[in-house]
């Protein structure tokens, strides 16, 4: 009798806590397109004379073609999969600005510090006690 009181519930959904990952593309995303990479930038401008010249399709670059592409299978084989893998997540990272990484340096120095202390005091205290206790 006592569940035929109860009005009928849905079970609660807890969302999961977003990723850093998701959060860094959620801000990405707001701010729209942000501007390329210094590298990028410099690619494309270093890069940009030999996208322009059309080189004709001929036996010999035809076979130039095949041999690069060949030498780049090679080479993949050669490259260990966990560096280019890890290349590709470097490039993802969204890395923090000047501001933040001060306040993140700043609060890392403050815990090594305070770290220190403490570990320097227990020290001190361990070292009194053996001196009295055990070296008496």
């Amino acid at each position: 009798m006592a569940d035929s009181s109860r009005p009928n519930r849905k079970p609660r959904v807890r969302k999961t806590a977003p990723t850093v990952r998701e959060k860094a593309q959620a801000a990405q995303s707001k701010v729209g397109s942000a501007k390329p990479k210094k590298f990028r930038r410099l690619a494309r401008a270093t890069t940009k004379p030999f996208r322009v010249v059309k080189i004709p399709s001929n036996p010999v670059t035809r076979f130039l073609g095949r041999i690069g592409r060949i030498i780049g299978k090679v080479l993949g084989w050669l490259v260990p999969r966990y560096f280019v893998n890890s290349w590709r997540e470097v490039r993802l990272v969204t890395w923090p600005g000047r501001k933040e990484t001060w306040r993140l340096t700043l609060a890392v120095v403050i815990f090594a510090i305070v770290f220190g202390a403490m570990v320097a005091g227990v020290d001190k205290v361990i070292d009194i006690l053996f001196r009295k206790l055990v070296l008496k």
